[in-house]
């Protein structure tokens, strides 16, 4: 089969030929006709995620049809038009016993514990458990991002934020899980306040149903200090040593003074998170951070107000494991700060309803489709510029 595999992380990967998989006992190949390409896969590219080893295939966000199953598999059979979340639980552990899958203590993921769906083919575990039924009226591009983005906003917003209608959300982050978050929350009465860098994010927030919309790049904080130029000096600068360490401290008898520099002073650092009291007349009742940074963290959390709920949907890898959070507002105005990650395949009934009752559109979050030989270069284009909307790619296109 043709398959996206990278060799090294964070270096260009390729399309390539490689061996077909073959299913698990428990498990099932699916032929990939539909794959989203989320930023998930990005961290997954750049070393980010602990479980993935090379050479790899990223890809998690899928839908396909049935090719092979394994001898235990009783609920499925080739030709079945079929998703799956991207967490694929094990049906069997004390988690999975209590109806909560998406935090199996021995799920398995494609495009990060083995093989994924930027493939042709793709195996999947325990597909009695995880594998859910895509109807016939449902293009396999939008059924793809049931996979992840839509499921793990659904399960974000209504199953771990308790929505409500009439209140004020947040939503700082308007790629494919943030934009699937602001049209849930939407569709369910709430008020929604769209944050992002991205004009055209923005845009799409707004016709999926954003009452407010929050460019954070134009958003000073009026707390900063005023910048400050330099004082000018005369002398001309001495050349670099390029045998010196970028630490080393200077030679105060050796070194010549530093020849001014023409700089435009720095804009003040943005305050999302008073642009979003402001506008929900203090503060979101709920509030999600879609993106996963420091910064979007934080700006959730101090966005909300008084005894709201912060949601951390988007990845948060660090050089040292650990994100700040602003625990001393959390204290103060007792704040529920709670995690998401994705959805079991026994809640997705409900969402699957409400997508053929037209009260959600995935399928409106599809902007672009690529063939498969253009995926590694829209892979390395996240970490410079993300898209609005959703990118798919067709394996066999």
């Amino acid at each position: 089969m043709r398959a996206v595999v990278f060799e090294r992380f964070g270096e260009p990967a390729e399309v390539r030929d490689v061996p077909r998989p073959h299913p698990a006992d428990h498990g099932v190949v699916v032929r990939v006709e539909a794959t989203g390409l989320c930023r998930s896969d990005w961290h997954a590219w750049q070393g980010h995620d602990p479980d993935v080893t090379l050479p790899h295939v990223p890809g998690h966000e899928l839908a396909g049809v049935v090719e092979e199953v394994g001898p235990r598999v009783t609920r499925w059979r080739p030709g079945d038009r079929v998703t799956a979340p991207f967490v694929c639980a094990c049906g069997a552990c004390p988690a999975c016993a209590a109806g909560d899958q998406q935090v199996c203590e021995r799920q398995t993921q494609p495009g990060f514990t083995h093989w994924g769906s930027f493939a042709q083919y793709v195996a999947l575990d325990h597909a009695d458990v995880n594998l859910v039924a895509v109807p016939a009226d449902l293009s396999f591009a939008t059924a793809a991002s049931l996979g992840c983005r839509f499921a793990t906003a659904y399960r974000a917003v209504v199953q771990q934020g308790r929505v409500a209608a009439g209140e004020w959300v947040a939503v700082h982050g308007c790629g494919g899980v943030g934009l699937s978050a602001v049209m849930i929350a939407a569709a369910a009465g709430a008020r929604v306040v769209a944050v992002d860098v991205s004009p055209k994010a923005l845009e799409l927030a707004e016709r999926f149903g954003a009452t407010r919309c929050i460019d954070a790049s134009a958003t000073p904080d009026p707390t900063a200090p005023a910048p400050t130029a330099p004082a000018p000096t005369t002398a001309a600068p001495a050349a670099p040593d390029p045998t010196a360490s970028d630490t080393a401290a200077p030679d105060p008898t050796t070194q010549a003074p530093t020849a001014p520099v023409p700089t435009t002073p720095a804009p003040p650092a943005p305050d999302t998170a008073a642009a979003v009291r402001e506008a929900t007349g203090g503060g979101a009742h709920l509030s999600l951070d879609a993106l996963g940074s420091p910064a979007t963290c934080a700006a959730s959390v101090n966005g909300l107000r008084r005894r709201g709920r912060h949601v951390q949907v988007g990845l948060l890898p660090s050089a040292t494991g650990t994100t700040p959070v602003p625990m001393a507002r959390a204290i103060a105005l007792e704040l529920e700060i709670l995690g998401s990650h994705g959805m079991a395949a026994h809640a997705y009934p409900e969402l699957l309803r409400l997508v053929a009752a037209g009260a959600l559109r995935p399928d409106l979050l599809v902007t672009s489709t690529a063939p498969l030989a253009a995926a590694p270069d829209a892979l390395a284009a996240m970490g410079r510029a993300p898209g609005a909307g959703v990118t798919v790619v067709e394996p066999w296109s």
